[in-house]
């Protein structure tokens, strides 16, 4: 399992203030929650679908897709992160990152019309059916995407369907052909997921990128309808924001693997996820020059305790979140639209370590200590630099020969590596030690 992390997991603690008998039914559950099972991973039939640039989709038995590579292949479409493409990993001028002022006045002009009064009317009759929203990222979240003319020869079997893998799209553009790859068991996720929540994409992509993704992800338009904010339509240049969202903040929770772009006011909404990356490109563009891609290996993504899918937990954390928000005995005494989601998810989120002690034996950086340490701390761990103390459970290192780590397997403690406190925030479950031994 790769566990790149963007960025600490914020303070999630909730903008208003709690209220009282809410926040006591959660300290109830989760003292005597006991571990919710995972899913199981429900595989779909693999298609082969080509995309044009108006949407449409049909399916394609034998077209090999023949793109050249050169400097001008890639316009940017799917939008950037820290002002690199997320397809072609290229840095971005000012000029083809920014929208012009005028465009930008008119789409903060438009949202921002009577925005608190739409966002309270909308939760309230959600909340009625015992909905909550629910703003899904695209890129890296739900869907990998790179430009066709970027696959290297040992990725150009996708271009053929000459392999077992599932809902790999060759999607028919203008100017640029691409290639996409959606996240395993988005399908099922989707279809669950919108039981309990009313869904909507938002994306740093332009709008044509949006609507083809979209329309890979729900060809019957089910689940999303006009539910889709692209680039061209937030209300910042280089930031997600849910005032373009018809939605009570209280109410919202957001899945997208990049916490920063979102600004702060909204940060605490925001379940991080681990980075979907399947093609050559994509891991090139974040920094795994040295390991072998997915679509090398003729592989996926997966992890033993997912049962083969990371969105199958994060549909379980979802699950989970949904019922604590709406329990009967306390929807008896409160008043639903008074419940601030985000308050449920710090909760949540303090029970997936409670119980250990953390001693970091390993030299880091500061400032990558300061980011595990505080990881470590918003799940609910309790963090030490004092190694050799009896009432440490873990020692964090990664060199099974230091004398903290000698100590540490004298004493019975999990010696465990940084990436175990990584995995544990973005399962939302404490993880097996054994899987992150250095010993």
């Amino acid at each position: 399992m790769s566990l790149a992390v963007d960025s600490p997991i914020p303070d999630s603690s909730a903008s208003s203030d709690p209220v009282d008998d809410f926040a006591g039914f959660l300290d109830e559950v989760l003292d005597s929650d006991s571990d919710d099972g995972v899913a199981s991973v429900q595989s779909t039939k693999r298609r082969k679908v080509e995309v044009n640039s108006k949407g449409s989709s049909s399916i394609s038995s034998s077209e090999v897709l023949e793109v050249e590579k050169n400097g001008s292949l890639c316009e940017h479409l799917a939008g950037s992160y820290k002002d690199m493409c997320l397809i072609c990993g290229q840095r971005l001028d000012q000029n083809e990152n920014e929208k012009s002022e005028l465009e930008e006045l008119r789409v903060k002009n438009v949202r921002e019309i009577d925005q608190g009064k739409r966002n309270s009317k909308t939760s309230e009759s959600l909340l009625g059916h015992k909905k909550l929203q629910l703003v899904l990222d695209l890129d890296h979240t739900l869907l990998n995407t790179t430009a066709a003319g970027y696959l290297t020869p040992q990725e150009r079997y996708l271009l053929e369907g000459d392999h077992s893998l599932e809902d790999v799209f060759v999607v028919r553009n203008s100017p640029v052909d691409l290639v996409t790859k959606l996240r395993p068991f988005v399908g099922t996720f989707l279809k669950e997921a919108s039981e309990m929540f009313e869904m909507s994409v938002y994306t740093m992509g332009d709008r044509p990128y949006a609507q083809q993704m979209v329309k890979l992800l729900d060809p019957r338009n089910e689940y999303f309808g006009d539910r889709v904010v692209s680039r061209d339509e937030s209300t910042r240049k280089f930031e997600k924001n849910l005032d373009v969202v018809c939605a009570k903040e209280s109410a919202v929770l957001v899945l997208d693997d990049t916490q920063q772009v979102w600004i702060k006011q909204n940060q605490d909404n925001v379940i991080l996820m681990q980075r979907y990356l399947f093609f050559r490109n994509s891991y090139d563009s974040f920094g795994f020059k040295y390991c072998m891609s997915h679509s090398e290996l003729k592989t996926d993504e997966s992890d033993e305790q997912t049962q083969g899918a990371y969105l199958a937990a994060i549909l379980q954390l979802l699950k989970r979140i949904h019922s604590m928000f709406f329990d009967d005995e306390v929807a008896a005494r409160d008043n639903l639209i008074d419940r601030d989601v985000r308050q449920v998810l710090k909760s949540v989120r303090s029970q997936v370590l409670k119980g250990c002690k953390i001693a970091f034996g390993c030299v880091l950086s500061s400032q990558a200590q300061a980011d595990l340490w505080n990881m470590a701390e918003k799940l609910g761990a309790v963090c030490s630099t004092e190694v050799m103390d009896p009432s440490v459970t873990h020692v964090i290192e990664t060199d099974a020969e230091t004398e903290n780590s000698q100590w540490a397997v004298k004493e019975s403690k999990f010696l465990v590596h940084p990436q175990w406190i990584q995995a544990a925030s973005f399962m939302w479950q404490k993880q097996p030690e054994d899987m992150f031994s250095i010993s």
